[in-house]
């Protein structure tokens, strides 16, 4: 016979796929005492660059009782973004997480669908529901909870579905079982840190943020470097380099998520096309996308950038 924390966990790791999706794992809400200084480290180095945002509520992201009172447990979700379309080759590239609908909305609507669900079937749960917008060191509580562990590149990697997925998390004050971490299966490969054509990974496991060609893309408000021009290798939203090349991706399959489909001119837009694009056109295509982020004005100075080397 089940006890209740088993039988609570059971429910909501049915839900959640059900919800659509990819895993869920689950870990006891408490401090993370071996982040705490790899974070004061990371911040001390100033690789967040002008990410600002990361500097502000250091203990929260370290103590999901400052999040919810009485924080018991930390779910943690996958959801899969890898698309079974993608760019033509010869276009200037956008990450893939950012194809379809902003990942903000959609998870954010699933993690309220399941929260609601745990508030129907067992009761008085209090509970906040985290999309990459709040202070949650999400790859360190997925990682916790067994979901896969955290790779060279510091994307969460797991060896069944690689690492093209976004993490959420569910901070509950629910008493529930929980999972186990998995072990680290980077091995002797250094191929993201090889193939990084910015020198981001300045070390294994260490990324120093402000050198990455998403955060130029899309954190720096700034003129872009220009000995930075060459490097780029035609990303003007992200950059998916270092997961493209990671060898636990030959795994990923396709989404099933219908608002992460891309708009048709995202596919089969030229450089040419990308180039002239209006701000008609971009609203078009980007409508409810991570893209506008960086605003019709940011995504044609990135253009322009690539475009001007040559």
């Amino acid at each position: 016979m089940y006890n209740l924390a088993e039988k609570h966990t059971r429910l909501i790791k049915s839900e959640a796929k059900r919800l659509g999706f990819l895993a869920c794992g689950i870990s006891k809400a408490e401090f993370l005492e071996e982040e705490a200084p790899r974070l004061e480290h990371w911040l001390n180095q100033n690789y967040h660059g002008e990410m600002a945002y990361m500097e502000n509520h250091f203990d929260k992201r370290l103590n999901p009782k400052l999040l919810v009172d009485g924080a018991q447990s930390v779910i943690s979700l996958l959801l899969n973004y890898y698309p079974e379309n993608k760019q033509r080759d010869s276009s200037y590239k956008i990450s893939k997480y950012a194809y379809g609908e902003d990942y903000h909305f959609v998870l954010k609507d699933k993690l309220k669908s399941l929260l609601a669900y745990i508030q129907e079937q067992i009761g008085e749960v209090h509970g906040r529901a985290f999309v990459d917008s709040a202070p949650v060191l999400d790859k360190a509580w997925a990682a916790k909870s067994g979901l896969g562990w955290v790779g060279k590149n510091s994307n969460l990697i797991t060896r069944k579905t690689g690492s093209f997925y976004f993490i959420a998390e569910l901070i509950v004050d629910l008493k529930l079982e929980y999972d186990n971490p998995t072990t680290n299966h980077c091995g002797s490969c250094t191929a993201c840190i090889d193939a990084c054509p910015t020198e981001a990974i300045v070390s294994p496991y260490v990324v120093n943020g402000s050198q990455c060609i998403s955060y130029y893309t899309i954190e720096l408000k700034n003129n872009l470097p220009e000995d930075m021009q060459v490097r780029f290798q035609d990303w003007i939203f992200g950059c998916d380099i270092c997961q493209d090349v990671c060898p636990w991706n030959k795994f990923s399959k396709p989404h099933q998520e219908e608002k992460f489909l891309p708009h048709e001119n995202l596919l089969h837009f030229t450089k040419k096309d990308w180039e002239e694009i209006t701000q008609e056109t971009f609203n078009e295509v980007f409508k409810n996308s991570a893209v506008k982020r960086t605003k019709f004005q940011g995504f044609v100075r990135n253009v322009k950038f690539l475009k001007d080397k040559f």
